[in-house]
């Protein structure tokens, strides 16, 4: 496929491609929003949230810093440990665009990478037209920004009780994310096990319970991701593998 030829049906291909997507972001993007809700923010300052962060864990992490009156270093922080695989993503997947791709293209593909957008895209034989991501983002991302806004909107609506029943369904999601993986890779386990264990600690022991929300996330974070690269370290050839 040569650059910019046929770019409008590689953009139809990406919008298919990520309408199963969009589909999944909008249940959990509505769990997100009736979080927001219940956090003290508006239906219309969630969606602006969604619209430009495009983030699941980095847009929950950001609640419970909000809700701790976290300082925006502490914001910062904690979006850019989290966040960081994102940035990791879109230097790998530029190098499967045309040379010929503009830096300003390149910038506007990495804004909407996702881990499943990243995923369709890095699963595509040869070259990737910008053009296909693009078609992607159009939809995944209003998924995820309508599914905010009418979640957080059924938490005004909504009564209380079931608000709080919706809400215990992002935990579902998080377990039904971790559980699959964990069962047959000991490097997820040990990552799952020890994120369990610190997190306890962060919560009930004295002393590190003073420690704010924001920096438990950043800390837990970086212990966890060292500890399992000592403990679970990627072999050379396991990599190769896998490229």
């Amino acid at each position: 496929m040569k650059y910019n030829n046929g770019s409008v049906l590689e953009f139809k291909k990406g919008m298919k491609d990520g309408i199963p997507i969009a589909l999944g972001y909008l249940a959990v993007s509505f769990t997100f929003g009736i979080e927001a809700f219940r956090g003290g923010l508006p239906p219309l300052l969630s969606a602006v949230i969604s619209v430009t962060n495009v983030t699941s864990a980095g847009q929950f992490a950001a609640l419970s810093v909000i809700a701790a009156n976290g300082s925006y270093f502490e914001m910062f922080l904690t979006q850019f440990v989290i966040n960081l695989r994102y940035m990791l993503m879109s230097f790998s997947l530029s190098q499967k665009f045309d040379d010929r791709a503009t830096v300003p293209k390149r910038l506007l593909a990495g804004f909407g990478i996702t881990d499943e957008i990243f995923g369709i895209g890095a699963a595509r034989e040869g070259k990737v037209d910008p053009a296909y991501i693009y078609g992607a983002m159009a939809v995944a991302i209003p998924g995820w920004t309508v599914g905010t806004f009418f979640g957080s909107l059924s938490g005004d609506i909504l009564p209380a009780m079931i608000v709080s029943a919706l809400g215990v369904a992002i935990y579902g999601m998080f377990l039904a994310i971790i559980i699959p993986p964990a069962k047959h890779n000991k490097a997820v386990m040990t990552v799952v096990i020890l994120a369990m264990v610190l997190s306890s600690a962060f919560y009930y022991l004295p002393y590190l319970n003073k420690v704010s929300s924001g920096f438990t996330i950043i800390i837990v974070t970086v212990l966890v991701s060292l500890i399992a690269a000592l403990i679970h370290p990627v072999r050379e050839e396991e990599h190769e593998q896998h490229a």
